[in-house]
């Protein structure tokens, strides 16, 4: 390590807007926070999520005035649900969960309220927008209008009293964007020279789709797309850049999260090493593929597991890659794990499967998307329905549990391909144990959207999905009828449905799989 005294101690403050899942630190810190740690950065990193996320229901509990039994009971017992959702034993009984989510998200919801509907997964404010630019900077303008300013004034006060070198948000879903703009302008309101930089892959996919570098003039000082490590070092003037690890929770592993035990959410690859499926963003935005050698990520999987000692890892691949699957199985991290895999021959294998399990695989994620062969062959998704029942059957023998991903009205699905689906996933009900059901978003940058007649999804320069005529009259309003009418009301979905967790969806799915846990 250098000599204190031949070299200025640099200063980084990286923060993790709301709202997300607080079930889990975020990676994209942890590998920036690796980063600075192997180059010597004094850094620090905020989980403002998680922080605000508690602050706003202990205040609201503690000094507003909840209106109804509902609420009523939901504040006074907010506490004791905090604590039923870090317990394992919760997650045994699905009313019990069912009940303690529903109640922690109604406080947060009136907490907010009455101007953000606020969730547990969402912010949606009833006056501005997340893709207008507008509307974005009408959020750092006024924020004191956010529902979480009672929290970040204190919160970023302190930050700025350690006169770091620059603070950077990390924005990577539509529901942290207002929040993370309200936290900028108030940054720049009490402190105006303060460097302050912008990244994420919602930044990234923002810049890719505009051609605008600049984002935000006068706010964002640095936008940073893609990997940010390198970007940060540079602007710090580390050329000489080390790279010992990948991932470093050690800042972040003391906050508390809505989890029955420390997830260690863990990145593999950048990208997909599929790329082939028609209208993927991966593909449209332009991002390559980047995986770890797959001997640092088990080496580094062990060592992160000895300690964190997590309850679980989440691996957060774009998809596994069947290589790394193999290597799990040689080498296997230490606790249980999943992630979102490929269904790939591999699974056809019983014993692999096996395997699988053994190495603590505790569930899968598989877009399975069709029951219909002619609508996945028109997709690419490289997918055979014959390999995906073979595979269905063995995760099951095996003790895998599987969370079904389907997607709706995407342009050659039609009304009788979608009840192919679910006749498929009805069939194969006794094997499928969450779902999520999604309508499919054109994405705006893709080249198969050249061949649609399409209109803006979102009134906003900064959306990332058109909207289109779909070309068998199969409209988004039919595909959600069907879903919400006649897919999940089917007697052999309903229960499926009822199991997939509330809010936190496959984020905490995996803890009813554990009989033992």
């Amino acid at each position: 390590m250098p000599f204190a005294g031949l070299c200025r101690i640099l200063k980084v403050i990286l923060i993790h807007p709301p709202v997300s899942k607080p079930s889990e630190p975020p990676a994209g810190l942890a590998r920036l926070s690796a980063c600075l740690s192997d180059n010597f950065v004094e850094h620090r990193v905020i989980d403002a999520n998680l922080e605000g996320m508690l602050y706003l229901m202990r205040t609201f509990v503690r000094t507003g005035m909840p209106v109804g039994r509902w609420s009523l009971r939901a504040c006074k017992n907010l506490e004791g649900n905090l604590a039923l959702l870090r317990n394992p034993g919760t997650f045994a009984n699905q009313s019990r969960y069912s009940r303690t989510v529903i109640d922690i998200n109604h406080v947060l919801n009136v907490a907010g309220q009455p101007c953000v509907n606020l969730s547990l997964s969402d912010y949606a404010d009833h006056r501005l927008s997340p893709v207008k630019s507008d509307d974005l900077i009408r959020a750092a303008e006024n924020p004191e209008d956010n529902p979480f300013y009672s929290w970040f004034c204190v919160c970023l006060k302190d930050a700025l009293a350690e006169c770091p070198d620059y603070i950077g948000f990390s924005l990577n879903f539509l529901s942290q964007a207002l929040c993370t703009m309200a936290m900028i302008g108030f940054i720049k309101k009490i402190s105006p020279r303060q460097k302050i930089l912008l990244g994420g892959s919602l930044t990234t996919s923002w810049v890719q789709i505009t051609g605008r570098t600049n984002l935000f003039p006068g706010l964002a000082d640095e936008v940073v797309t893609g990997a940010g490590e390198d970007k940060l070092l540079k602007l710090l003037g580390i050329n000489n850049i080390r790279k010992n690890r990948s991932t470093d929770y050690r800042l972040l592993s003391p906050n508390d999260y809505l989890s029955p035990g420390f997830v260690l959410p863990y990145s593999a690859a950048r990208g997909c090493w599929w790329r082939k499926c028609a209208f993927c963003p991966e593909h449209s935005e332009n991002n390559p593929y980047f995986p770890m050698q797959i001997p640092c990520v088990t080496d580094e999987l062990q060592k992160l597991t000895k300690r964190h000692h997590p309850s679980l890892i989440h691996l957060l691949d774009s998809a596994i890659s069947p290589a790394l699957l193999n290597a799990l199985i040689k080498q296997p991290p230490g606790a249980p794990w999943y992630g979102f895999t490929r269904i790939t021959r591999h699974l056809m294998d019983e014993d692999f499967c096996r395997a699988l399990k053994k190495s603590g695989c505790a569930m899968l994620k598989l877009g399975m998307e069709s029951g219909n062969q002619s609508v996945l062959d028109q997709l690419h998704k490289g997918i055979d329905l014959p390999i995906v029942e073979k595979t269905l059957k063995n995760l099951k023998k095996s003790g895998i549990s599987i969370y079904g991903y389907f997607l709706f009205g995407t342009p050659p699905e039609n009304e009788e391909s979608a009840f192919q689906t679910l006749d498929f996933v009805c069939r194969h009900a006794n094997c499928i144990d969450f779902l999520n059901l999604a309508i499919f978003n054109l994405p705006a940058g893709s080249p198969e959207a050249k061949s649609l007649a399409t209109e803006d999804f979102y009134d906003g320069d900064l959306s990332l999905y058109k909207n289109f005529k779909h070309p068998q009259n199969w409209q988004r309003v039919h595909v959600r009828n069907f879903l919400d009418k006649v897919f999940k009301r089917h007697p052999a979905v309903v229960p499926i449905v009822k199991r997939t967790p509330q809010f936190f969806t496959s984020n905490h799915a995996p803890f009813f799989t554990f009989p033992n846990f």
